[in-house]
């Protein structure tokens, strides 16, 4: 894996931010489309566009051996939280982060802003 500590990316709020975010990922983890990364960035990126509405970043930390951690900060100080109910047509972003990463999380900060940050173990 590159060292990816602190790449930082800003994205507009529109869903075609999605797809590069996800390809901004790939290139500096070198991870595939397939990978947990992948997705789960796909998740918080279309999250901060749906329903933040305002241009988002993207920051990749690790180093070999250590776990990846991808943060995704907007400009909407609303938390998200995670549904009980799976089978509703939206909301299961968090579900899908929630299971597939090693720890997740949702840090708020002055200035009404939020990062939804999750981290993953490399694999081999």
């Amino acid at each position: 894996m590159p060292n990816p500590t602190g790449q930082v990316q800003p994205f507009r709020p529109d869903l075609r931010s999605v797809r590069d975010a996800r390809l901004f990922v790939q290139r500096v983890t070198g991870c595939s489309a397939s990978d947990p990364a992948a997705l789960l960035v796909s998740e918080l990126s279309t999250n901060a566009v749906l329903h933040a509405g305002t241009e988002f970043t993207v920051t990749v930390h690790g180093e070999e051996s250590a776990p990846i951690r991808v943060e995704v900060t907007d400009g909407n100080s609303g938390s998200p939280t995670l549904r009980d109910n799976a089978m509703t047509p939206n909301g299961r972003g968090l579900r899908i982060v929630a299971s597939l990463a090693e720890r997740w999380g949702v840090d708020e900060h002055p200035g009404g802003t939020k990062t939804v940050w999750f981290e993953l173990v490399p694999g081999p």
